[in-house]
């Protein structure tokens, strides 16, 4: 089994599948490199495709104590550049992979050809951090008290996973059976460390300003924790174009692959090409109809 070694000597499984231009896909709290497999078996005909488990998701290191957090998640793209000699490549996330995707993008703009930033946006709201704060702690107590293989059959029936089950049950029940086989210990660190401590998107506007690699971000218009961070992702990034895709919950990549794929592919086609813009500040101006 490939591994590599973060800079906190943490131990990362990955798979690469393909060559050409690196794309390294960042997997959400529920999910694991094996939730990219539409988008490998897709972009590896033309792409070097990237995945790898989280720390905290076997075959990766399930480490103890305090190595569970924002700057670590995003960290360890970078440690998975470093270790397999890539210099620059395009970044795809989702969820809590499209967080540590964002933060990326303005940490090591040097490291980022560009950003899918997907699903990004839960617990970001001010009216909402006390509850997601209070809701992370409860599901990681609860990941705890009755271990994963239970408490992912509530977990995989969240209000933006129902969508899933109810287009495609085969895909939503593979998708429930990994999260069921998740480590126990490492998804209540996950929970605790990243999700619960991460900071809002609404505090890091300036940060966000300063990004100037290619962005596409884009969410399901069911996944509601989510419109509002996207449109402010939108405004904020100059180079961000915005995609919401209909009726459609939080796992976009596997509830509807084909699309996901599509605007993906369209997206880095443009960045390759160099074609994708930066916004054009007149874009910005406050009248409606014009001057």
């Amino acid at each position: 089994m490939p591994h590599l070694t973060t800079d906190d000597n943490v131990k990362l499984y990955y798979e690469e599948t393909g060559t050409g231009i690196p794309i390294v896909f960042v997997h959400e709290f529920a999910g694991d490199h094996r939730s990219w497999e539409p988008q490998v078996r897709h972009f590896s005909h033309r792409y070097r495709c990237i995945t790898y488990n989280a720390r905290g998701y076997p075959p990766s290191d399930v480490p103890e104590g305090e190595k569970y957090s924002q700057d670590r998640a995003r960290d360890d793209i970078r440690s998975v550049l470093d270790a397999l000699r890539i210099d620059k490549a395009h970044i795809v996330g989702l969820s809590m992979g499209g967080f540590a995707t964002l933060h990326f993008g303005f940490t090591y703009p040097e490291r980022t050809r560009s950003l899918v930033v997907g699903g990004c946006g839960y617990g970001a709201s001010p009216d909402k951090r006390e509850q997601f704060a209070q809701e992370s702690e409860a599901a990681a107590k609860r990941f705890e008290e009755i271990g994963m293989a239970k408490a992912a059959e509530a977990y995989a029936l969240g209000p933006t996973r129902v969508q899933f089950q109810n287009k495609d049950p085969r895909g939503w029940k593979e998708f429930a059976d990994q999260l069921a086989g998740h480590s126990t210990e490492g998804a209540a660190r996950t929970m605790r460390g990243v999700q619960k401590r991460r900071p809002s998107l609404f505090d890091l506007v300036d940060k966000m300003a300063t990004i100037t690699a290619p962005t596409l971000v884009i969410t399901g218009d069911e996944d509601w924790p989510c419109l509002e961070p996207g449109l402010l992702m939108k405004r904020t990034i100059p180079t961000a174009g915005l995609v919401i895709m209909a009726n459609t919950g939080h796992t976009i990549n596997i509830e509807e692959p084909a699309a996901f794929n599509t605007h993906v592919a369209d997206f880095l086609h443009a960045v390759d090409v160099g074609a994708w813009p930066k916004r054009d500040p007149r874009a910005m101006a406050t009248a409606i109809l014009g001057r």
